[in-house]
């Protein structure tokens, strides 16, 4: 007989505030600094490109920031979003452990990206703004700003990284059914798009090439900011409801998790898990494990660099210390296209800095296998994204079950995987190959980060 528990909180625990993990570094993170420069940047720097409200956000070291009550009525459409014990996986591993996954795919877009796409498209149109452009990769981010954008009456222009856009046009399709134009990524509409697509007509595309082309449209117009769904550190904020949500469900399952699992790409579902945990340790409370799972195919923190580079291809954005494979790189055209991004966000690269999380990677083989195997014991076909953190929680516990060790693992289930289904007919058919990135374009785009004193 299935068993199945599910830990859901009524609409009055719903948090009130975001949580700012910069309140509670040991250490502040590594200042943003102007390309041009090299000296911090000033909100007057990025008041080009974001509305006053979030660039506040974005340098503040305050604790907790309120969430505007008009955004907290919008995500009351989805939030609070349910916790669930994951028994028949655990009984389908044989493991001691017990394994919770908070689930991010009951959002309108059907993943975590809304809870910061809503804020800030208020904030944008709380300032006057009439047009939003941004980047995507697999289209969730994409998806979740076109929903975000309607609510608000925002026109959005997306750029969606080639070799996704071919791959997913089912998502594409729901960005358009929200209202908003989609653009394969390098484009002919931007300086920069044009100038990549005359080196290499074929090109797939990367996160850093969508961005450049997301910025400068978005600088020739007065009425258009700019909107990114990861990195930043408004962004990781916004997340945050995640992981608060989850401290409270983890109370009502009176346990509190050893292990901590997310995806990471940008930065931002990670974040969202795990910075009110890291956050909770640091200021006196039980410290768990926090484990970052990343591609083997772009492997920005096992692999990387830490140090000074560009957000983007073409050398529009500031400059940030990172976790960085360098702006030039062009990850292979795995799956996991919301993981196809050169760099780490700061924060999270600080706190891997501070030995404060670890850091794994695998192949998007095995990754797909762990989502199947998930998906036929649990019922939920996960994203190709959300499916490297349950290949990471699917690790921790075969180690507890190899040491006999009955641990708690909590992991974020960041979206589902209901328009990635080419994705999972490839694996079926033995066609989804791993990918390995060049060393020599890795090598190439590492000896070219800017030299910053």
């Amino acid at each position: 007989m299935s068993q199945q528990t599910k830990y859901l909180l009524d609409e009055s625990q719903m948090p009130k505030f975001w949580y700012n993990i910069q309140a509670d570094l040991p250490q502040p993170a590594p200042p943003v600094l102007h390309p041009g420069t090299h000296q911090p940047v000033g909100p007057d720097d990025l008041a080009p490109l974001f509305p006053m409200d979030l660039i506040l956000q974005e340098v503040s070291t305050e604790r907790e920031i309120e969430i505007p009550e008009p955004v907290r009525d919008i995500y009351r459409l989805w939030r609070p979003a349910p916790m669930y014990r994951a028994h028949q996986l655990e009984k389908a591993l044989g493991t001691p452990a017990k394994i919770f996954y908070k689930y991010e795919g009951v959002s309108p877009a059907g993943s975590h990206k809304p809870n910061t796409a809503v804020p800030q498209a208020f904030y944008n149109a709380k300032a006057g703004v009439k047009r939003l452009t941004t980047e995507t990769g697999a289209g969730q981010w994409g998806t979740s700003l076109a929903f975000a954008g309607s609510l608000f009456d925002l026109e959005v222009l997306i750029f969606q990284v080639r070799v996704s856009y071919d791959q997913k046009p089912y998502r594409r399709a729901v960005m358009e059914t929200y209202g908003a134009r989609c653009l394969a990524s390098p484009s002919t509409e931007t300086v920069f798009g044009r100038s990549v697509l005359e080196q290499r007509p074929d090109h797939p595309g990367s996160l850093g090439i969508a961005i450049s082309e997301a910025v400068e449209l978005a600088a020739q117009r007065d009425d258009t900011k700019y909107a990114l769904g990861s990195v930043l550190n408004h962004v990781l904020m916004h997340q945050t409801i995640i992981g608060q949500e989850s401290m409270l469900q983890m109370e009502m399952a009176d346990l509190w998790p050893d292990v901590v699992v997310g995806c990471t790409g940008g930065g931002s579902n990670f974040s969202g898990i795990a910075f009110p945990f890291i956050g909770h340790g640091l200021r006196g409370g039980p410290k768990p494990r926090i484990v970052a799972v990343e591609p083997a195919a772009c492997p920005s923190l096992t692999r990387g660099r830490y140090a000074y580079d560009f957000g983007d291809t073409g050398h529009m954005t500031p400059l940030t210390k990172m976790h960085t494979l360098g702006s030039t790189f062009t990850p292979p055209s795995f799956h996991a296209g919301g993981l196809r991004y050169h760099g780490m966000a700061p924060l999270v690269s600080h706190l891997k800095e501070l030995n404060l999380i670890e850091a794994t990677a695998y192949t998007q083989g095995e990754c797909f296998a762990a989502g199947v195997l998930f998906a036929r014991h649990e019922g939920i076909v996960p994203a190709p994204e959300a499916n490297h953190a349950v290949k990471g929680a699917i690790e921790e516990a075969l180690r507890c079950k190899r040491e006999g060790r009955s641990e708690t693992i909590l992991f974020n289930l960041c979206g589902h995987g209901h328009f990635d289904m080419t994705a999972y007919q490839k694996y079926f058919a033995g066609e989804l190959v791993d990918e390995a990135y060049d060393e020599a374009e890795l090598a190439m785009a590492l000896a070219g980060l800017p030299s910053v004193a």
